[in-house]
């Protein structure tokens, strides 16, 4: 009989023996600020209307057609250009591993015998380059400048050179926050089209953003727009969703599971979505909890905070050594759970990505950082 590290040798890719799975850190007992979670719970009286409706689901079937209302209604909330279409996924996760498998196509003369690439600005969301490993697919992550900016003429030359299958521009960027200038996305969207690739705007932080891409969206036959409802409020419902031209969206679902989203998602979609005010609500709130935390960290001396359009602030420590693991660490024996992000990426030494909270959380993540610092 083979032995289990024989069996994980041969039989497993050693590309994913290498790896590190996504690591989600212990949060129990903790002010947990380091997700991009909405910290607002449902009311007490919509939780046990949505109990009440959970429970009467049918359980024993499969998802019906009930979910092609959650299409609709989603739909509706984004203002989905007309002759688009809408994909879902069991969160953006889901979405962005079968664009990889869907355009995961070899070299032929059709495409300049160029194999097919991911590509994105760096830092940025960790699953575009997960995502690509997966698949065994390329990723060129292109860096951004100092202050976290788009590189354009090194955006422009990659994209010249690796002719990537997809770009992603996160808008705003995850882990830090900003939007980018819309001239320089707008020059990196047309050289895309020009090599025959997609373009895929990231809009997770929508709820909290000052600008969306939806209404330029339709200009461009090779665009994608990718949403979650996650930071609406949903994040432990699991669902994302992807609009684009009906005849491309139609061809990426054909990779979709069967089934991916469950009768208990998509029914906690449409209710939320039916009462989305309340979570219109919550992110008004959370907009200005954010405004409250950028005012209070321009006052703290020994961190450099970078503007947020998201419901997260990226925060430099200053200072020498390890500042920003010293202080992690600092606030985490004092119950406040951020996400140090400084070995993500050169550009982010020394860096902490902190969520904004309800006013209560905002307070004690203060507190724990000025005694930390």
């Amino acid at each position: 009989m083979t032995d289990l590290d024989t069996l994980i040798r041969t039989r497993i890719r050693q590309d994913i023996v290498s790896m590190h799975a996504y690591a989600i850190q212990e949060s129990r007992g903790m002010v947990k600020l380091d997700a991009m979670e909405n910290p607002h719970r449902l009311p007490v009286a919509l939780q046990a209307e949505l109990g009440r409706r959970l429970g009467a689901l049918a359980l024993n079937r499969y998802p019906d057609g009930r979910v092609n209302d959650l299409r609709v209604a989603l739909a509706d909330y984004a203002e989905m250009p007309s002759g688009f279409d809408i994909m879902l996924g069991n969160g953006s996760d889901e979405l962005i591993a079968l664009l990889a498998l869907a355009c995961d196509v070899p070299p032929s003369v059709a495409n300049g015998f160029k194999p097919a690439s991911i590509l994105a600005p760096a830092p940025g969301f960790v699953m575009y380059a997960m995502s690509a490993q997966l698949q065994g697919l390329a990723f060129h992550g292109v860096p951004l400048t100092v202050d976290f900016e788009l590189d354009l003429p090194a955006m422009l030359e990659a994209i010249r050179a690796h002719q990537p299958s997809i770009t992603y521009l996160a808008y705003p960027n995850n882990p830090t926050a900003n939007l980018w200038d819309d001239v320089a996305i707008e020059s990196i969207v047309e050289a895309v089209g020009e090599v025959g690739g997609l373009v895929v705007m990231d809009e997770a932080y929508q709820p909290f953003s000052s600008r969306s891409y939806i209404d330029r969206v339709a200009r461009h036959s090779h665009v994608l727009l990718m949403r979650t409802l996650s930071k609406f409020g949903l994040a432990g419902v699991r669902l994302g969703y992807m609009m684009g031209p009906k005849a491309l969206i139609a061809e990426i679902d054909k990779v979709r599971p069967p089934y991916n989203i469950s009768v208990l998602n998509y029914e906690c979609a449409l209710f939320a979505l039916e009462h989305r005010e309340v979570f219109a609500t919550q992110a008004k709130d959370l907009r200005a909890q954010r405004a409250m935390l950028l005012q209070a960290f321009a006052q703290t001396p020994g961190v450099r905070a970078y503007p947020s359009d998201a419901n997260m602030i990226l925060l430099r420590i200053l200072g020498e050594g390890d500042r920003a693991q010293t202080v992690f660490d600092g606030m985490k024996v004092r119950k406040v759970l951020v996400k140090n992000v400084s070995k993500m990426h050169p550009l982010l030494a020394n860096c902490l990505r902190v969520t904004v909270g309800t006013e209560d959380e905002n307070r004690q993540m203060l507190l724990a950082l000025h005694q930390s610092l």
